[in-house]
């Protein structure tokens, strides 16, 4: 059997508890979280081309690690 492998910090219990948040929220509560992602003002939201998305997650990682040192 093959074996998963997760993020840093992520199990299968906590996957299976986001996936049931997801599956189980209402299309007004996903309105409701995206609408308060965009005006969280520590983050920001832009469209890139999508082969650019793996670079963008590398920086973002490496930014969040040089952050935690």
């Amino acid at each position: 059997m093959k074996q998963s492998k997760f993020p840093p910090g992520w199990d299968e219990q906590k996957v299976r508890r986001v996936l049931k948040h997801y599956e189980q929220q209402t299309e007004e509560e996903a309105v409701a979280e995206d609408e308060a992602a965009y005006e969280d003002s520590t983050q920001a939201i832009m469209e890139v081309p999508r082969e650019l998305v793996p670079t963008i997650r590398e920086l973002i990682a490496k930014h969040k690690r040089s952050r935690r040192a």
